[in-house]
C-alpha cells in the first residue's frame, strides 16, 4: 500500500467506517487536518480511496475504499 503511517491510519478508519469526510476523518484519527489531506491525497493517486460528492455540505468530500480494493478485500 503506502509507508506513510497516517495514509495506513486513515485507510483503516475508512475500512471500518464506510464512507466519511476529511472532516470526520480528522476527527476519528486525531490527526492534523494538513496531515489527513496529505495521506488522502497519496491513498487517491495509488487508487486505493475515491473521492465522492457530500449531498449534505458540497464544500466538503466523501472519502470512501475504492470499490475493487474493498471488494478484494473480504
Amino acid at each position: 500500500m503506502t509507508r506513510s503511517p497516517s495514509a495506513k491510519l486513515v485507510y483503516k478508519v475508512l475500512e471500518s467506517e464506510e464512507e466519511l469526510t476529511q472532516k470526520e476523518l480528522v476527527e476519528e484519527t486525531l490527526l492534523a487536518s494538513r496531515t489527513v489531506r496529505y495521506a488522502l491525497k497519496r491513498l487517491k493517486k495509488i487508487g486505493i480511496v475515491e473521492e465522492d460528492i457530500y449531498f449534505a455540505d458540497a464544500r466538503q468530500s466523501l472519502y470512501k475504499i475504492t470499490e475493487s480494493k474493498h471488494t478484494a478485500c473480504e
